[in-house]
C-alpha cells in the first residue's frame, strides 16, 4: 500500500449507503482515492459504486457480525490491495427516554455504534498498520454533551471518544486517529427514532438548524489530506446556530 499522501489510497467506509458515509465516499473519490463501500443495503452501495466508477467496490457487510467483517477485509485485501484508511461511520440514533420499552434499541445502539466500530477496527487494523494508515471514527456532539432522552446514544458516543483517544496513543506514530463529532446533520438518522415525542422534537431541530453530510465529508477529506506527521485528532462540527 502506498504511504504517499498525494497518491491514491484505499478507504474503507462503513455505513456507506447514505448520509455521511455516502458523502465521504464521493469526497474521497474526488480526492483521488479508491473506496470500499460497506453497508447492509447492498443495492444502494452497488448503485453508488457504479456511479463512482473504477476503484470503487461494494461489499455487503454488517458491523455487528465479525464473520461478515472478516469476509469484507479479505475482499479489500484481494481486490484493492488492502486498506489505508478506515472510516467507522455506521451508526444509529434511536433516541428515547431510558426504559424497558426501548430494551432492543438500547442493545442495537451499543452493538452498532460502539462494538461495531471496535470489531471493524480489530479486523482491519493489520491492513492499516501495513503503511501509514488512518483511522477515522465518526462520533457526535453527543459524545461531549449529554441530555435526557439521549442516555444510551450518549453512552455509545462517549465510549467511542474514550476509545479513540486510547487508540491514538496506542497506534502512534504509524496510524493516525481522528474522531469527528458532528452536531445536527441532515441525514436519515432521525427517520429511525420510534419514540413519537422524541422523534418530533428531533425532526423539528434538524429541520431548522442542521448542516449537510457533504459538509462533514469535506472536513474528513481535509483531515486525511494532511501530511502524515500532522494529525487532526478531534474535530467538533456544529451548525453555527446549535447551542448544545
Amino acid at each position: 500500500m502506498s504511504t504517499d499522501q498525494h497518491t491514491s489510497r484505499v478507504a474503507v467506509i462503513t455505513g456507506a449507503s447514505s448520509g455521511i458515509g455516502e458523502a465521504t465516499a464521493r469526497a474521497l473519490v474526488a480526492a483521488g482515492h479508491r473506496v470500499a463501500l460497506l453497508a447492509r443495503r447492498i443495492d444502494r452501495i452497488e448503485a453508488l459504486a457504479d456511479e463512482l466508477g473504477e476503484g470503487a467496490i461494494a461489499i455487503g457487510a454488517d458491523v455487528t457480525d465479525r464473520d461478515s467483517m472478516l469476509a469484507a477485509a479479505r475482499r479489500v485485501r484481494d481486490e484493492l490491495g488492502g486498506a489505508d484508511i478506515l472510516v467507522n461511520n455506521a451508526g444509529v440514533m434511536l433516541l428515547a427516554p431510558f426504559s424497558s420499552d426501548q430494551k432492543d434499541e438500547i442493545r442495537q445502539m451499543v452493538e452498532v455504534n460502539l462494538l461495531g466500530a471496535l470489531t471493524t477496527t480489530e479486523v482491519f487494523l493489520e491492513q492499516l498498520r501495513d503503511g501509514e494508515g488512518d483511522l477515522v471514527n465518526v462520533s457526535s456532539v453527543a459524545g461531549r454533551v449529554a441530555g435526557p432522552g439521549s442516555a444510551v446514544y450518549n453512552a455509545t458516543k462517549w465510549g467511542l471518544g474514550g476509545w479513540s483517544e486510547a487508540m491514538r496513543q496506542e497506534l502512534q506514530p504509524g496510524v493516525r486517529v481522528t474522531i469527528i463529532e458532528p452536531g445536527a446533520v441532515a441525514t436519515e438518522l432521525t427517520d429511525h427514532i420510534t419514540h413519537a415525542g422524541t422523534k418530533e422534537h428531533a425532526e423539528k431541530m434538524y429541520e431548522t438548524n442542521s448542516i449537510s453530510a457533504e459538509e462533514i465529508a469535506d472536513v474528513i477529506a481535509f483531515a486525511l489530506s494532511r501530511p502524515h506527521h500532522v494529525s487532526l485528532n478531534e474535530i467538533l462540527i456544529r451548525p453555527t446556530g446549535q447551542s448544545l
